[in-house]
């Protein structure tokens, strides 16, 4: 599953690719960790959400509610169920994304491995937003079976969508929506790093 990407370009840059209106104001890093803003495509507009639907649970020792989890990721074979249901068929988005990363390696020494869509600087991934009492506006990445230049690393992967199918997940029936979540049948481009997993977040 997702739990970081990236975006390199700036919100005019993502309007013009997406033929949508900017929101002003917006600030979002280049890296997006879960629970964190990020640019969304939505009803025509370009801002920012926070990634991730919050999840409130209760602690086991008090029974007070603790501090939202943020769940950033919504499985394809789960849309119908009560958590995402309403989003899904009301609320589905566009997510600009220039590579994601999923973790490699031994624990405690984990690296970041980055894929992204070859030959393509910013690519569509298919999401589904909706209002929070606790975050504001918030969105998650919808996830399917990982293909196979992923099956060293994980067995999910981001909707990855082609230009052509952007308006059928955002303006279709869910039905038609549901048809585009599929195994990206489109080569990666795949950056295998040194970089160490955890390491410290910033906010631009």
């Amino acid at each position: 599953m997702c739990n970081l990407y990236r975006l390199t370009k700036g919100i005019a840059e993502v309007a013009r690719l997406f033929d949508a209106q900017p929101q002003t104001g917006a600030n979002f890093a280049d890296e997006i960790y879960p629970g964190y803003p990020g640019l969304v495509i939505a009803a025509g507009q370009v801002g920012t959400m926070t990634w991730g639907f919050p999840l409130v649970l209760k602690s086991k020792k008090t029974g007070e509610p603790l501090k939202p989890k943020p769940v950033n990721n919504a499985r394809e074979d789960k849309l119908n169920t009560p958590f995402w249901r309403d989003s899904f068929v009301r609320r589905r988005c566009l997510i600009p994304v220039t590579a994601w990363a999923e973790a490699e390696g031994p624990k405690g020494s984990m690296t970041r491995t980055w894929h992204a869509l070859d030959g393509h600087d910013v690519f569509a991934v298919a999401g589904v937003w909706r209002k929070t009492a606790e975050w504001g506006a918030a969105y998650s990445m919808v996830m399917v079976d990982g293909c196979e230049q992923m099956s060293d690393v994980h067995d999910r992967m981001p909707t990855v969508l082609r230009r052509e199918d952007w308006t059928q997940w955002t303006d279709g029936t869910p039905d038609q929506a549901f048809q585009l979540c599929q195994v990206c049948p489109d080569p990666l481009h795949i950056e295998r790093t040194p970089e160490p997993w955890f390491k410290a977040r910033s906010i631009a």
